[in-house]
C-alpha cells in the first residue's frame, strides 16, 4: 500500500498500475482524492498521504511520503478511527492559520498488516493475545471456537480484516518460529506454478545464440564464498600483467524481464532471507541456486567490469562492463582460500594451478586498496553470530564469525565493481549512507564519558571516530564501541539521488554485484544496460518509478534483516527456557532506560533483560541467572550474581 501511496504522490502512469491497485485508485477517484491528467493519476491538490505519528493530547501529525515536505498537524477531533503507524489520505485545511494541518479522511493501511496471535490462559479463561504485546489481538472468535484451541496455538491474522488467515502451528514446536517471523512480514517460500514453469523454461547456456556477447570463457574466472552457499553472484579473475580485474556478475536481467511474473515476485520478495538453517531466495532456485549461479565448471552469461588499475595509485583509470559469457574454472570457499594463503591448500589440477597462481598477486592488490580506502572510510567491527541448529530447531552452538582475509579480498574487489557502476549514472539506484546528526554525535559522546572515554573533537569527524577507537583499542572495547559507533549514524538506504555514502567514505556507490539475492541490484543491471545501448527510451522506463522503488527496497531490506533476527530471537528464548535458574556470563550493552546485555559464554549473543541490585556500568562483564523467558515475546529476564574481572 505504501508504494501505491508514493507512486499517486509522484505521478502513477496507468499501464504500471496492477490489478489489485486498480480498485484503490478507481475508488479514489471516484472519491476526489485523485486526478487523472491524461494517462497519469496523482493526488489532488487538497489530499495527502503518508503515516500518522501520535503525539501529545492524541493530536498527531502526517509524515508525508513521497514529498519533501513539512508534516502536517491532525487535530485530535480530525483523527478518525487512525491509530499510531497507519497509513491514512488526508485533506489539507486551508482556511486555518497557523501550523499547516489536515483531516483524516481515509484509513488505508495499519503500521503492521499482518500480525501473529496465540491463545494463552489468562485470569482462569483463555485469550487470543498479539505475540509482540501480549495484548488483545483484536480478533472477533467465538468463545467455543476459542476453547477448541490448545493454549500455545499460532495464528496469522490479517489486521486490516481483523480476521484469522491460518493456523501456523503451537509454540511448543521449535519448527513453527520460522511460519511466525515470516508471517508476520507476510512472506513466504514457495513460489507459484506459474513462476517456477517460467523458471524451468529456460535453456542450458549455449555460447552459439550469444555471438553478440564478450566470450571470456578462457580466463581463469573462480568463486569464493561460505561453504553453504549456492547462489553465486560473483567471480573475479586477475590479470597480473595487464593490471586489469575483471567481476563478472550473475546476468539475472537476461532471464527476469520487467513487469513478468518472476519479476512482480522479485520485487514483491525485494531480497532473499537467510536463516540459520536454511535460505528463502529472491528468485526461485531453478535460477538463484542453478542458471544464473555462476556454478563452476558451465557456461553462464554475466555482466561483466573490466578495471584496468594504475600500478602505482591503484586507481581505475579505464573501466569497461559488457555482456559476457564465462566459464569458472573453480568454485572456492572462503576457508579454503584462507588455507591457500597459509600454505595449506596446493593446486590438484591444471584449472586449480591456473586460478590459484592469481590468487596472491591479487592479495596483495586488495591489500593495497584496503589500506588506502581505510584512509578516508571507516573500518568498524561488529560482531555477526553463526547459529547451529538440530533437526527439531533447536540450537546447537553459536560462533562469532571472523573476517579473514578471503573475505576482505572479494569485499574490496566487489567495492570496485559497485563504485564503477555508480559512476556510470547521476540518477539511478545509489547506495547512500548520510552523515550522523549532531543529536546522535552529542549522545554518543556523552556515552563514552560513562565509561571513560571523554572525547576531543578532531578536525573532521573521520579523525574524531579514528581517536575513539584509539582510545577503545587500549580498553580492549574497540568492538564494543564500534557498535555504539554504529548506532549513532544512520541507516544506509536505497535512493535515486546521490548523497555519497559516509562509512565507506565513498562520493559514489551503488550494489551491483548481488542481482540474485537483492532486487536493488537487478535495477541498475537493467539501467547500465540501457545506458550503454544509448536506449534513452528504455533507461526512462526503468527510472520512470524510480523514487517509490528505492523507497520500497530500502524496506523490503530492513524487512528481510528483520526476519532474520527475530529468528534467532525465537532461538535464544527456547534455550533460555530450559536453562532457568542457570548461570551464565554476559557483557552489559546498555545501561539507559533499561539495562541490557549480551550473552556472552557458550552460547553467545542473546538479548537479556537485565536486573542488578550491584551499581554496573556499560561494558561491564557479570554473571547472570536465567530467571524466566517467554517463548511468545521472546523476552529473557536474567539478574546479576556478581561482576566479573575482565
Amino acid at each position: 500500500m505504501k508504494s501505491l501511496l508514493i507512486r499517486l504522490t509522484l505521478g502513477l502512469h496507468d499501464q504500471d498500475i496492477t490489478a489489485d491497485e486498480r480498485l484503490h485508485v478507481n475508488e479514489w477517484l471516484d472519491k476526489g482524492y485523485l486526478i487523472q491528467e491524461g494517462t497519469l493519476y496523482r493526488f489532488h491538490s487538497k489530499y495527502r498521504a503518508g503515516e500518522i505519528t501520535l503525539a501529545q493530547n492524541q493530536t498527531a501529525y502526517l509524515n508525508n511520503i513521497g514529498l519533501n515536505v513539512k508534516d502536517l498537524f491532525i487535530d485530535a477531533g480530525d483523527l478518525g478511527e487512525a491509530k499510531n503507524g497507519d497509513l491514512v489520505i488526508v485533506k489539507r485545511l486551508l482556511a486555518k492559520r497557523g501550523t499547516p494541518s489536515a483531516k483524516v479522511v481515509e484509513v488505508v493501511g495499519h503500521a503492521q498488516t499482518y500480525s501473529v496471535a496465540f491463545v494463552a490462559f489468562k485470569e482462569n479463561h483463555k485469550a487470543l493475545l498479539d505475540i509482540k504485546t501480549l495484548h488483545p489481538a483484536g480478533v472477533v472468535m467465538d468463545l467455543k471456537e476459542l476453547e477448541s484451541y490448545e493454549v500455545g496455538t499460532v495464528f496469522k491474522v490479517d489486521n486490516l480484516t481483523a480476521t484469522i488467515m491460518e493456523v501456523l502451528g503451537n509454540l511448543s514446536d521449535p519448527l513453527v518460529d520460522e511460519k511466525i517471523v515470516l508471517a508476520q512480514y507476510n512472506k513466504h517460500d514457495e513460489f507459484s506454478d506459474e513462476v517456477i514453469k517460467l523458471a524451468s523454461s529456460f535453456e542450458e547456456v549455449d555460447a552459439a545464440y550469444y555471438p553478440e556477447r564478450k566470450d571470456l570463457r578462457h580466463l581463469p574466472f573462480c568463486t569464493i564464498d561460505p561453504v553453504t552457499a549456492k547462489d553465486f553472484d560473483d567471480a573475479i579473475c586477475w590479470d597480473e600483467e595487464k593490471y586489469i580485474l575483471y567481476v563478472a556478475i550473475a546476468d539475472v536481467s537476461e532471464y527476469v524481464k520487467p513487469f513478468g511474473p518472476i519479476d512482480a515476485e522479485a520485487i514483491y520478495r525485494g531480497f532473499s532471507i537467510y536463516l540459520p538453517h536454511r535460505s528463502i531466495p529472491m528468485l526461485p532456485r531453478q535460477l538463484s541456486e542453478t542458471l544464473c549461479s555462476l556454478q563452476p565448471n558451465v557456461d553462464r552469461l554475466s555482466h561483466v567490469f573490466e578495471l584496468h588499475l594504475d600500478k602505482d595509485t591503484l586507481e581505475v583509470f579505464h573501466s569497461d562492463v559488457y555482456e559476457a559469457i564465462i566459464h569458472s574454472k573453480r568454485r572456492f570457499n572462503y576457508e579454503e582460500i584462507d588455507e591457500y594463503f597459509e600454505g595449506k591448500l596446493h593446486a590438484k589440477n591444471d584449472d586449480e594451478k591456473e586460478v590459484l597462481a592469481t590468487i596472491n598477486p591479487l592479495r596483495k592488490i586488495t591489500d593495497r586498496l584496503r589500506e588506502k580506502r581505510l584512509k578516508i572510510g571507516f573500518d568498524f567491527r561488529s560482531d555477526e553470530i553463526e547459529m547451529q541448529l538440530d533437526a527439531n530447531g533447536e540450537i546447537v552452538a553459536t560462533t562469532v564469525s571472523v573476517e579473514t582475509p578471503s573475505h576482505s579480498l572479494i569485499e574490496d574487489c566487489m567495492l570496485l565493481a559497485n563504485k564503477a557502476a555508480a559512476n556510470m549514472y547521476e540518477r539511478g539506484v545509489f547506495r547512500i549512507h548520510e552523515p550522523p546528526s549532531q543529536t546522535k554525535i552529542q549522545a554518543l559522546y556523552s556515552e563514552l564519558a560513562g565509561i571513560g572515554i571523554f572525547v576531543e573533537p578532531q578536525e573532521t569527524m573521520k579523525e574524531t571516530i579514528g581517536f575513539i577507537q584509539q582510545k577503545a583499542r587500549e580498553m580492549g572495547i574497540e568492538s564494543d564501541v564500534d557498535t555504539l559507533i554504529i548506532q549513532a549514524q544512520r541507516r544506509a538506504r536505497y535512493s535515486p539521488d546521490n548523497y555519497g555514502h559516509f562509512g565507506l567514505g565513498f562520493e559514489k556507490y551503488t550494489h551491483f554485484t548481488s542481482p540474485i539475492r537483492r532486487y536493488s541490484d537487478l535495477i541498475v543491471h537493467r539501467l547500465i544496460k540501457a545506458i550503454k545501448a544509448n536506449d534513452t527510451e528504455e533507461g526512462s522506463y526503468v527510472l520512470r518509478n524510480i523514487e517509490s522503488l528505492t523507497i520500497a527496497v530500502s524496506e523490503k531490506e530492513r524487512e528481510s534483516a528483520d526476519v532474520e533476527f527475530r529468528f534467532m530471537d525465537r532461538k535464544y528464548a527456547r534455550w533460555a527456557n530450559k536453562n532457568i535458574g542457570k548461570k551464565f556470563k554476559a557483557r552489559i550493552e546498555a545501561t539507559d532506560p533499561h539495562l541490557m546485555a549480551k550473552l556472552n559464554d557458550e552460547i553467545v549473543g542473546a538479548t537479556l533483560h537485565v536486573r542488578s541490585q550491584i551499581p554496573i556500568m556499560l561494558f561491564d562483564d557479570v554473571e547472570i541467572i536465567i530467571e524466566e523467558a517467554d517463548i511468545a515475546t521472546t523476552k529473557i529476564l536474567t539478574t546479576v550474581v556478581q561482576k566479573l574481572e575482565k
